[in-house]
């Protein structure tokens, strides 16, 4: 069974920094990309930044150049370094890993797992 457990979550003022992390255990095999999401109330969820297993990343717009993400593949674990944060990225945010395979079935677009998100608040 495939777990993600997210920590790192809490309450900061505007322009201050959190770090999120996110680790996957359990049978996982070949992982696609491993990424964050967040979700505000009464909005979508979206995507924030996701990074490949051969380190390609991708950002939204909206935390381009302020948010960084990494991995360390040897832990099957992903972080999100968050600087210059903003009222507006309140939000739960989850840690997401997309495998090809998943209970030994192989998914051609991949298989997402979920974390069970964290809180991030932004006070102004």
């Amino acid at each position: 069974q495939v777990q993600l457990v997210e920590s790192g979550g809490g309450l900061v003022q505007a322009g201050g920094s959190l770090r999120l992390s996110c680790a996957a255990s359990g049978s996982i095999f070949s992982i696609n990309a491993m990424g964050w999401y967040r979700q505000a109330p009464g909005k979508q969820r979206e995507l924030v930044a996701v990074i490949t297993s051969g380190g390609s990343t991708n950002y939204a717009d909206a935390v381009k150049g302020r948010f960084t993400i990494s991995r360390d593949n040897a832990k099957n674990t992903v972080y999100l370094q968050m600087n210059s944060l903003k009222p507006e990225d309140t939000a739960v945010y989850y840690c997401n890993m997309n495998t090809a395979y998943a209970d030994g079935y192989y998914y051609r677009d991949g298989y997402d797992y979920w974390g069970q998100g964290t809180q991030v608040t932004v006070s102004s």
